[in-house]
């Protein structure tokens, strides 16, 4: 495999680079458990698009070789608004004190993705370190699908320093996911 680059985008930067970034996510939730179609990718386009704008927005993007090369993983996420309802799809109610967000606490990883042929090459901890990097929060969260469907996850989020806090249920039509936490501070 040839080397990888990775592009760091904040803010309107990470909005205008949903091209780039689309045919990896296509190719990665075509894939079990996901099996997305095409209804899955215009949802995602739209939610991308809304979650583009909110405050601390990173995008990160590995590329094959440098420069235009092909995407071969992403990342993003955003900080957690005072109003958030991230921690109200907690299926076991956590205390106050861990719940309540003021705007520059928590980050929320929202995806991160590789595709297939470039996995288990330090290509998922590279997107994730350049995402994280120099953010000035107490710390990081994010959910994702439990053992033993996404093992590999697991255990580089527990790698990674993560710990799970319980199990969320974002909306009606979602699977249960762990939801997990790295304490920077």
């Amino acid at each position: 495999m040839t080397e990888v680059t990775y592009e760091r985008y904040d803010g309107q930067d990470g909005t205008r680079r949903l091209d780039a970034l689309l045919p990896a996510y296509e190719e990665v939730y075509a894939e079990p458990p996901y099996r997305e179609g095409p209804r899955d990718v215009a949802e995602f386009i739209d939610r991308y698009q809304v979650q583009a704008q909110r405050t601390g927005f990173r995008l990160v993007l590995a590329r094959e070789g440098g420069g235009e090369g092909e995407v071969v993983g992403f990342s993003f996420g955003y900080l957690l608004s005072a109003d958030t309802y991230w921690w109200n799809n907690l299926l076991e109610p956590m205390p106050k004190d861990f719940t309540t967000e003021t705007g520059d606490r928590t980050f929320a990883i929202i995806e991160l993705a590789v595709l297939k042929p470039w996995r288990r090459q330090g290509i998922a901890a590279g997107l994730h370190d350049r995402l994280i990097e120099g953010l000035v929060v107490e710390r990081v969260t994010l959910t994702m699908r439990p053992e033993p469907e996404a093992a590999p996850a697991q255990s580089a989020y527990s790698a990674w320093g993560y710990r799970k806090v319980g199990r969320s249920h974002p909306w009606e039509e979602a699977p249960i996911y762990d939801a997990m936490v790295l304490d920077l501070s």
